[in-house]
C-alpha cells in the first residue's frame, strides 16, 4: 500500500458519509440541530488519541493495530485484553455498517423496508465485502482509494448543492437548544446525541492495522492517521450541516415521525431520480467501509494467530498462497459480524442498539492502549519514532485517557427507562460479558504464554542502537550485519 492507499483505508474506514448518513436521525432526535457542535468537540478530543497512536506505530510499525502495539508498550496479558475487546467490538462495527446500509440499499432497489429486509440486506452486504476481501491487498487499496475519491467528491458535492439550492434553515438553529423540550438541562440532550460523533470518529487506527503491507510504514502511517482526523472529520462535519440545514420538516424528524429523515431530506432536495443516483454514491461509502473494517479485524486475528494468543492459531495465521491475505481470519470476521446482524430482527432499535455497543468497546480498546502508552512513559519510554510529541507526550496522553473515560461512560449510559431492559441495559451487559469472557479465557487457557513476540520492551527501544553497537562489537556472530535473522540479534 502507498501513503495515499494507507491514507484511503483509514478515511473509509472513519467514513464520514456512513458515520453521519447512519445515525443522523438519531442524533436529532436526541439533540437537535445544535447537536452539530458534538462533532467538532469530540473531533478535537479523538485528534489527541489519534496523536498518541501515532507516536505508538512510528515506533512499532507492526500489523494487527493494538494488540501488538499494547504488547510491546505493556505486555501479554495487557495486550491479550486489548486485542480481544478490540476484535469483538470491529466485529460489532461490521454488523452496524451493514445493518445502517440496508437502508439505503432497499430504497434503491424499492424494497419494502422492515427488520427481515434490513438483517437480510446487512448480511449479504457483508458476504459480498468478504469475497471482495479474499481477492488480496492490491484490491483493497483500489477499492479503498476508489471509496475515497467517490466518497469525497460525492460529500462535497451534494454537501454544496444542499447548502446553496436545497437550504430550509438558517445557521440560528445550530444555538436553538429550546428544540428539545424533554430535557431540564441541554448538556444532558447533547450529550446523548454526542454518540452520533462518537461512532464517526474511530478508523484512523486502520492505517496501522496493516502496517507490515506499507513501505516505509513508521513515517507514513503517523501522517496517514493524522490524515484521516483532519480530512475525514471536516468531511463528516460538512455534510451533516448541509443535511441539517435541508431537512424540510424538522418538527416532524424532532418528534421521531420521520422514519429516516436523511432519505427524506435527499428526496425533497433531488428528486427520485437524484437521490437514486445520490444512494449509489452512499452505498459505494459503505461498502468500502466496510472494506477497510474487515480487513482491520482479520489483520487483528492474523496477528493473534502469529503469536499464538488464540483458539486455532494455526489456521488464523494462515496466508493464502495465491493472494497473500488471511482468508481463514477473514472468514471468521465474515461469519461473526453476521450472526450480529441477526439478531436485528429481534431488537426494536437495532442501529442505535449495535452501534453504541461498537462504539463503547471500540473505545474501551483505544482507552487499554492510551493507558498503555502511559504506563510505559512512567518506565521509561522514549518514543524514538519519527512522530514525537515530546514535552507535550504526558498531557496529551492524560487528556486523551480521560476523554475516552468520558466518552465510555455517556455511551453505555441508559438513557430510555421507558423500553426494555435489553434495550437499556444491553449494552453495559454485553461489554461486561466480553470483558469477563476475555478474562476467564485469559486465566484458564494463558494464551499469553504461548508466543514468543517481544513484550513490554517499550522503555528499551531508546537503547536500541546502543544496545545493537554492543552486539556488533562483542558478539559479532549474532549481530544483524553478520547475516544472522533479526529476531535472533534481538
Amino acid at each position: 500500500m502507498s501513503k495515499w492507499e494507507n491514507f484511503s483505508l483509514g478515511f473509509t474506514y472513519l467514513s464520514p458519509v456512513v458515520g453521519v448518513y447512519s445515525v443522523l436521525g438519531l442524533a436529532l432526535q436526541r439533540g437537535g440541530p445544535p447537536m452539530w457542535w458534538s462533532y467538532l468537540l469530540v473531533g478535537c478530543f479523538q485528534l489527541l488519541v489519534c496523536f498518541i497512536f501515532a507516536e505508538v506505530v512510528s515506533e512499532f510499525p507492526i500489523s494487527g493495530g493494538l494488540y501488538p502495539w499494547a504488547r510491546r508498550l505493556v505486555g501479554k496479558r495487557w495486550a491479550w485484553m486489548t486485542g480481544w475487546i478490540y476484535a469483538w467490538a470491529l466485529c460489532a462495527t461490521i454488523a452496524a455498517v451493514a445493518t445502517g446500509g440496508a437502508p439505503f440499499f432497499a430504497a434503491l432497489l424499492g424494497v419494502n423496508f422492515s427488520p427481515q429486509a434490513q438483517t437480510t440486506i446487512a448480511i449479504a452486504m457483508i458476504g459480498i465485502v468478504t469475497a471482495l476481501n479474499l481477492s488480496g491487498t492490491r484490491l483493497l487499496a483500489r477499492v479503498a482509494m476508489f471509496g475515497f475519491i467517490c466518497e469525497l467528491v460525492g460529500a462535497l458535492l451534494v454537501g454544496s448543492y444542499l447548502l446553496v439550492m436545497a437550504r430550509h434553515h438558517s445557521l440560528s438553529v445550530l444555538f436553538d437548544t429550546s428544540v428539545v423540550s424533554d430535557s431540564t438541562s441541554y448538556s444532558t440532550a447533547f450529550a446523548g446525541s454526542a454518540v452520533a460523533a462518537m461512532f464517526c470518529y474511530y478508523g484512523f487506527e486502520a492505517c496501522g492495522d496493516v502496517a507490515e503491507e506499507t513501505p516505509n510504514a513508521g513515517r507514513v502511517i503517523p501522517k496517514a492517521m493524522c490524515m484521516t482526523v483532519y480530512v475525514g472529520g471536516g468531511a463528516a462535519m460538512f455534510v451533516c450541516l448541509a443535511l441539517i440545514l435541508a431537512v424540510p420538516d424538522l418538527p416532524a424528524v424532532l418528534a421521531g415521525k420521520v422514519q429516516d429523515p436523511v432519505a427524506d431530506t435527499l428526496t425533497n432536495a433531488f428528486g427520485m431520480s437524484g437521490f437514486r443516483a445520490v444512494i449509489a454514491i452512499v452505498l459505494v461509502s459503505f461498502a468500502s467501509c466496510l472494506l477497510s473494517l474487515q480487513a482491520a479485524a482479520s489483520r487483528l486475528l492474523f496477528a493473534y494467530g502469529r503469536d499464538k494468543m488464540i483458539v486455532a492459531s494455526d489456521y488464523l495465521s494462515r496466508l493464502s498462497a495465491r493472494t497473500h491475505v488471511p482468508n481463514v481470519a477473514l472468514l471468521v470476521v465474515g461469519l461473526i459480524p453476521a450472526l450480529f446482524a441477526l439478531v436485528g430482527i429481534w431488537l426494536g432499535n437495532a442501529i442505535a442498539t449495535i452501534i453504541s455497543f461498537a462504539s463503547a468497546g471500540i473505545y474501551l480498546a483505544f482507552q487499554l492502549l492510551v493507558l498503555g502508552a502511559l504506563i510505559a512513559r512512567t518506565r521509561g519510554w522514549r518514543p524514538s519514532g519519527s512522530f514525537r510529541l515530546g514535552y507535550w507526550a504526558i498531557p496529551v496522553n492524560v487528556i486523551a485517557f480521560l476523554y475516552g473515560i468520558c466518552a465510555i461512560v455517556d455511551m453505555l449510559w441508559p438513557r430510555t427507562p421507558q423500553d426494555p431492559w435489553y434495550s437499556n441495559y444491553g449494552m453495559i451487559i454485553g461489554t461486561v460479558a466480553i470483558v469477563s469472557a476475555g478474562l476467564l479465557y485469559m486465566f484458564l487457557a494463558r494464551p499469553y504464554d504461548h508466543g514468543e513476540s517481544p513484550a513490554g520492551d517499550a522503555h528499551l527501544m531508546a537503547y536500541r542502537p546502543e544496545i545493537e553497537a554492543l552486539i556488533s562489537r562483542d558478539l559479532p556472530s549474532l549481530s544483524p550485519s553478520a547475516g544472522r535473522p533479526q529476531a535472533d540479534a534481538e
